[in-house]
């Protein structure tokens, strides 16, 4: 049963802009915490950033903030990354994650399947 849904992966060049959605269902929408994950070849699984339900606070990690923002509408369980001035270095498989916290790789109960984004430079 899938429980995290991806769209809006691709490729785009250094500069541009790209929005990443993620739908939860079943278990997975009742999670209190929503999160971006993104992985490239050879490092590990990094936050992007996360939403919480609870409050709608947003958190962003030091490497995307000022281009990055997270949003959300809790009645559809819809998370959304915009992404703005990527960089090649974005580069990376995007994951969306939910659960209940400490909100980190280990601790994650859902993963959506992961959604390749590809920034040239």
């Amino acid at each position: 049963q899938v429980q995290l849904v991806e769209s809006g992966g691709g490729l785009v060049q250094a500069g541009g802009s790209l929005r990443l959605s993620c739908t939860a269902s079943g278990r997975a929408a009742s999670r209190s915490l929503m999160g971006w994950f993104r992985q490239a070849p050879g490092k590990e699984r990094e936050r992007v950033g996360m939403i919480n339900w609870s409050d709608g606070s947003t958190l962003v990690g030091n490497s995307v903030k000022g281009r990055f923002t997270i949003s959300g509408d809790r009645g559809e369980s819809t998370m959304y990354l915009q992404m703005n001035s990527l960089k090649p270095e974005d580069t990376a498989v995007y994951y969306c994650a939910a659960g209940r916290g400490p909100f980190t790789p280990e601790r994650v109960e859902y993963w959506g399947q992961g959604t390749q984004v590809t920034v040239s430079s």
